[in-house]
């Protein structure tokens, strides 16, 4: 028992240790969340950074494709469509085209849809671009302002393509064709990789409607899909024309930092995002090191404050470890002896628990003149199942006969063991034959309802056979052998007799005991 001046001298030092701990607990978890904010702050401003390039890079593309567009109006309103005016203009179409490596291919295309001219020179009334959805868009609308379209397959290249197309007009204002440019969709693409965006991070090029233009990492299913749906779109990019949001998607459960940004001349706007797990990745590797750093500390500064108190307890800690270990070795030895007593195959007790059981049994039972009833089962034809089906379907086999005898057999002072092989005994104290032989019965009745196919049983499915032998009352000079022997005895005449069936071992031979609803059981004798 620890004096008064002990206890305070070592409540005063583990308050001093613990009071340091928790300091520099608090400033190193403050550090690290500061530093956590930092690196996401500074990912905001470089995603941020990110959309601002790549919206200038697109204005830029749509830009100078636009310029073109123009420049073949205006050849067209100035030179007209002769012959040799349009032969200028394809060379200059062509012109174009090679200096501008966004471009797939320029068109000017009539009133009916015609191609007028084209950058890849093809000809014929069979090309026509009636059923395009810009062509129908520029017949409808009467502005003259460029319309960018959803992203469709070239006619001539088989390439995904977007269209920018400017409305040309008759002197009169009435819809006399289109100026068409078809921008690479790869041209995005491979500007895009050249970004190192991490595993999980990706950027977007989308209209204004939702419609996906381009994504990085590419997926060819996502060209033309519909962002409408989405937290990006629905919450932010629909609303304001540019800004910053962290957003857990609901594809992949990634959580991102999302930078959205409208382009103010087009109808499109950009969406550049970073894993949050990626962005940390470094701080958490930094953190855990701090950690490491922190709880190494700490752990010194415990180790020679209890320096302080260790000589005090060193009694009653020596005293306190070695009941632990004494109970500690207590409780493996009852766990070894659990094991020990187990049948490891079936789950069921093993011969050496049911020896010493029935042994503790019989003399309980002579003391108080109880009854002890055994049931000796043994399956039928095991050795032709094993022969048969091999030697696991026979372990299998076993396990399932094992918990059907759990489920006949209720009684919670009984007994189930393996005796040995196919061998199974019951011990049931306190039981006279009637009921010993109904438990048989059940049991009997559970295996054939397993109905586990046998063929080399009659009955064409896996059975099993019970003696059943009872002492009533026992005296003190029964052993175990002799209940065995008469159990054994009984199981043997019911192997004897046809198998599938209970007998009972009586040693006059009066009684009758029904094995089955079908046929009567007849009595082992002695």
């Amino acid at each position: 028992m620890l004096s008064k001046e002990h206890k305070a001298v070592i409540f005063y030092a583990k308050f001093f240790v613990a009071s340091i701990c928790v300091l520099l607990v608090i400033l190193g978890v403050r550090n690290s969340w500061q530093v956590r904010e930092n690196q996401l702050a500074e990912a905001e401003s470089t995603v941020s950074n990110l959309s601002r390039g790549l919206a200038q890079h697109a204005t830029d593309t749509f830009k100078e494709a636009d310029t073109a567009l123009i420049g073949i109006t205006e050849r067209l309103e100035h030179d007209g469509r002769s012959p040799a005016a349009l032969i200028r203009l394809e060379r200059f179409l062509v012109r174009q085209v090679s200096e501008l490596s966004q471009l797939s291919g320029l068109f000017a295309i009539d009133k009916d849809g015609h191609w007028i001219v084209n950058s890849d020179g093809m000809t014929g009334d069979h090309l026509s671009s009636l059923d395009r959805e810009y062509f129908l868009y520029h017949r409808a609308h009467p502005g003259n302002l460029p319309h960018i379209d959803r992203p469709i397959k070239s006619r001539t290249t088989g390439d995904w393509i977007i269209t920018i197309s400017r409305r040309i007009n008759a002197p009169d204002g009435s819809f006399d064709g289109l100026v068409m440019a078809a921008i690479k969709l790869d041209y995005f693409s491979y500007f895009y990789d050249s970004f190192d965006i991490g595993d999980a991070g990706i950027l977007l090029l989308a209209l204004d409607d939702g419609t996906m233009l381009v994504r990085q990492p590419l997926r060819k299913d996502s060209i033309g899909k519909s962002l409408v749906d989405t937290s990006i779109y629905r919450d932010y990019a629909s609303k304001t024309s540019n800004g910053v949001a962290r957003i857990r998607s609901s594809q992949d459960g990634v959580v991102r930092i999302n930078s959205y940004r409208h382009l103010s001349r087009y109808p499109i706007f950009i969406v550049a995002a970073l894993s949050e797990d990626e962005v940390l990745s470094r701080w958490k590797s930094e953190t855990l090191l701090h950690l490491f750093g922190l709880l190494t500390l700490i752990s010194i500064i415990v180790f020679f404050g209890n320096r302080l108190v260790v000589q005090i307890k060193l009694r009653v800690a020596a005293e306190q470890e070695a009941n632990e270990s004494r109970a500690y070795v207590e409780h493996l030895n009852l766990v070894l002896q659990a094991l020990a007593m187990r049948d490891s195959l079936t789950g069921l007790a093993n011969r050496r628990c049911f020896d010493d059981a029935i042994s503790r049994e019989l003399q309980r039972a002579a003391r108080n003149k109880n009854s002890l009833a055994l049931l000796m089962i043994d399956v039928d034809y095991f050795k032709k199942y094993n022969d048969t089906y091999g030697h696991p379907a026979g372990d299998a086999c076993l396990k399932q006969i094992a918990n059907a005898i759990r489920v006949a057999e209720k009684r919670s002072v009984d007994l189930v063991a393996r005796y040995g092989g196919e061998e199974i005994i019951v011990m049931l104290p306190d039981c006279d034959a009637q009921g010993a032989v109904q438990i048989a019965e059940n049991i009997l009745s559970e295996v054939r309802a397993l109905a586990i196919p046998h063929s080399g049983n009659p009955r064409g499915i896996v059975t099993v056979s019970a003696g059943v032998a009872v002492l009533n009352p026992i005296e003190n000079n029964d052993i175990p052998e002799t209940i065995i022997g008469m159990a054994d005895k009984a199981l043997y005449q019911a192997k004897s007799n046809g198998r599938d069936q209970v007998r009972l071992y009586i040693e006059d031979a009066a009684q009758v005991c029904q094995s089955r609803e079908q046929s009567p059981v007849r009595q082992s004798e002695s």
